[in-house]
């Protein structure tokens, strides 16, 4: 693609100095398409994302019911399968073979917001406290970060839906409403 840029904007030059040009085109995206991520990487980064809040709320249900911390987060990772299932299950394998906390539970780092699951689990292990009440609590934030990031979108979108009403409304205003106006007040004056 990048290829393609460079000889691109020699084709559109025509000229001799398009070499210049065109290799900072092709650089540039060159640069731009190194830093994008592919599309599946991003889409179980989402997805993973999405189901952290059931996750959490399914582990404690399973804590609460008094299956062991590695079991149950076995049973929860083959209950939703995907990528977080993938991660909960290499956590549930190295607790179950031994792993301190900190390592077992690193495998959900990359998770987005799974810090806040992964500290209250490494806190819980630590200190011998209740595992179920902090995801209950940890579920209940979670939801409520996914709300007001849904407010925050719609009322993003709603501000970008009025730049184009604006692009669109001004110069018919220009057109339909002034420059009438002005041709005749230039008419009369000349």
């Amino acid at each position: 693609m990048a290829l393609g840029a460079g000889v691109g904007v020699v084709a559109l030059i025509g000229r001799w100095w398009a070499a210049l040009p065109a290799v900072a085109a092709g650089a540039g995206v060159y640069r731009f398409l190194r830093t994008r991520e592919p599309a599946d990487v991003v889409r179980a980064r989402l997805r993973a994302a999405a189901d952290l809040p059931l996750c959490a709320d399914l582990l404690a249900a399973a804590v609460r019911a008094g299956a062991p911390v590695d079991r149950a987060v076995s049973a929860v990772a083959d209950a939703l399968g995907g990528p977080l299932g993938e991660r909960l299950s290499r956590t549930a394998r190295s607790l179950r073979l031994g792993a301190g906390p900190a390592e077992a539970w690193a495998h959900l780092d990359d998770v987005t917001g799974a810090q806040r699951l992964v500290a209250a689990a490494i806190r819980s292990s630590d200190s011998g406290g209740a595992l179920g009440g902090a995801l209950t609590r940890l579920t209940d934030d979670l939801r409520a970060d996914r709300v007001v990031a849904a407010e925050a979108a719609a009322q993003r979108a709603g501000v970008l839906i009025v730049l184009p009403l604006g692009l669109c409304f001004l110069p018919a205003f220009v057109l339909a409403g002034l420059v009438p106006v002005l041709v005749a007040v230039l008419g009369d004056v000349l």
